[in-house]
């Protein structure tokens, strides 16, 4: 049976309580410029290579969404250099959950953005 569903994920949305806060978290991960005039709720589209979006979403303005994150990530950036991304974001002074862990071809750390949602990043 043929389905009508696209076998493609075009965008993921992650749910944030400080909308600001998080495009400037997720820019400066990124090494994206923002201006911070644009901002406006409920959500913010990141600028994301390829087919797959990444869309900031606080909700309606005077609401302040109650957070469950996850204590897995749902998603994961890609690098073609794991230790200088390692490297970067302990620079920016970001939350790291977890040293860098290697495979045979594969390897990746977490983190968490401002919501305490799991980010990875990783090489494959």
């Amino acid at each position: 049976m043929s389905s009508p569903v696209a076998i493609k994920i075009n965008t993921i949305f992650v749910h944030v309580s400080d909308l600001k806060q998080s495009v400037k978290w997720y820019s400066q991960l990124l090494g994206q410029e923002y201006d911070s005039t644009t901002i406006e709720r409920p959500v913010y589209n990141m600028k994301i290579a390829h087919h797959t979006g990444l869309t900031l979403d606080a909700g309606p303005e005077g609401v302040t969404k109650k957070l469950l994150p996850s204590d897995y990530p749902l998603f994961n950036f890609h690098t073609e250099n794991i230790e200088q991304s390692y490297a970067y974001v302990n620079e920016l002074g970001y939350k790291v959950e977890s040293e860098i862990v290697s495979f045979d071809d594969f390897s990746f750390f977490t983190l968490r953005d401002p919501d305490g949602n799991f980010i990875m990043i990783c090489t494959g």
